[in-house]
């Protein structure tokens, strides 16, 4: 089976502590350093998803009522 373009999977396992490790690829991917701050949702049905980083200042944006800045 080939791998849609722009589509991902990776697995990692969770800690005693319920810390996971997200693997190089996708932090290298997703631009994610030590010390960010990372938005997760969750679903009782579709699960957990973790967000771009972007998403985060789009959703405060939105929460406060700001212009989304052109991109």
């Amino acid at each position: 089976m080939r791998k849609p373009p722009g589509k991902y999977a990776w697995t990692a396992t969770v800690g005693e502590k319920g810390q996971i490790v997200i693997p190089k690829q996708a932090r290298e991917l997703f631009d994610i350093h030590p010390g960010d701050t990372l938005l997760l949702l969750g679903d009782e049905q579709m699960g957990i998803a973790i967000p771009p980083k972007k998403a985060m200042e789009m959703l405060g944006r939105h929460i406060f009522g700001e212009e989304q800045p052109n991109e």
